[in-house]
């Protein structure tokens, strides 16, 4: 006989998991990765979010997304998400230097095939 398994408790989940994932990452991090790629408004929410609290800039949330910087912004600006134009500091400038390289090697190895 089988027993039904009780749902667990929001705020335990979201106080266990980042300890477990510190613990265990060969167990969560394959299942974050699924879970991102299943719900595709979540990466984005989680995306934006990162994007509005300065900790990527335009270029690295666009390669998140599997967009060209320029149709995110498109995109951003039809849904009034304020733009960051131009890089804060130096370290900036590099992150969206190296965004926009990966993004024509990605763009250059898919004409290839």
């Amino acid at each position: 006989m089988e027993v039904e398994t009780a749902p667990l408790p929001d705020e335990w989940l979201i106080e266990a998991l980042p300890k477990l994932y510190r613990e265990r990452p060969d167990l969560v991090h394959p299942f974050l990765l699924s879970l991102l790629d299943d719900h595709e408004e979540l990466r984005w929410s989680l995306v934006v979010r990162a994007y509005q609290e300065r900790r990527i800039n335009l270029g690295k949330a666009a390669e998140f997304l599997g967009l060209h910087e320029l149709e995110l912004r498109e995109r951003f600006l039809e849904l009034g998400i304020p733009l960051r134009l131009g890089p804060a500091d130096l370290a900036e400038a590099r992150a969206e230097v190296e965004a926009m390289r990966a993004w024509y090697d990605r763009e250059s190895k898919e004409s290839d095939v």
